[in-house]
C-alpha cells in the first residue's frame, strides 16, 4: 500500500483554497538518491524552470535540514518558507520533507501553504516521487479557478526534472 503526506489538519486537501498532486513513478533509482537531491537547492533551477533566488536564513550552504529557514521565488509570489518536516528515507520507510511557505500580504495577497514530498521505494527497483501542495488565501483561490491550471502542471515539471536528474546522475 502507498504511503500519504502527513497533513496538518488546517491544511487537510479539499478543506483550502487550492491543491495540486503530482507523482512520477520511475525504475532505476532509489528514495535515497532523490531525497539527496531534492534537499540540493543549488539545482533545483536546473530541472525546474519555476524557482528563483533561493536563499537561506539560518543554514549555511544550499541544502535544507529540519527546521530550515529559507526564501525562494516561485509562480510571481516571493515566499518565506520553514521545513516542518524533514525525514531521510530508511530501513523501508519513505523519505519525507515539507515547509509551511508564505506570501506576505493583504488579505486579498496573502498566500499559506504547506509544500510536502514522499519519496517511497517500490518494488522491482522503482521510486515515487510524490509532491502535494495544500494552499490557503485569495490568491490560491484565484490558482484554482485558472484553467491553464499553473499548480499542477508546474509542480509536474518539478517532479519530473527531478527524477531526469537523478536517472543522468545514476548513468554516467
Amino acid at each position: 500500500m502507498l504511503n500519504e503526506i502527513n497533513w496538518p489538519h488546517d491544511y487537510l486537501p479539499g478543506l483550502t483554497d487550492n491543491f495540486a498532486s503530482n507523482e512520477v513513478i520511475v525504475k532505476g533509482i532509489s528514495a535515497e538518491d532523490v531525497f539527496h537531491n531534492l534537499i540540493d537547492t543549488s539545482i533545483w533551477p536546473t530541472y525546474y524552470s519555476n524557482v528563483s533566488d533561493v536563499e537561506f536564513d539560518n543554514t549555511k550552504g544550499t541544502k535544507l535540514a529540519a527546521d530550515t529557514r529559507f526564501r525562494f521565488k516561485t509562480f510571481g509570489f516571493p515566499i518565506e518558507a520553514e521545513i516542518t518536516e524533514f525525514e531521510a528515507p530508511h530501513d523501508g520507510q519513505p523519505g519525507r520533507l515539507a515547509w509551511h511557505g508564505w506570501a506576505e500580504g493583504d488579505a486579498d495577497h496573502r498566500l499559506d501553504v504547506i509544500h510536502a514530498w514522499l519519496l517511497e521505494d517500490l518494488s522491482e527497483g522503482r521510486v515515487r516521487i510524490l509532491t502535494q501542495e495544500s494552499q490557503k488565501g485569495k490568491p490560491a483561490a484565484e490558482l484554482h479557478r485558472d484553467p491553464k491550471d499553473p499548480m499542477n502542471i508546474g509542480h509536474q515539471e518539478w517532479v519530473r526534472g527531478l527524477a531526469a536528474t537523478v536517472l543522468a546522475a545514476k548513468h554516467k
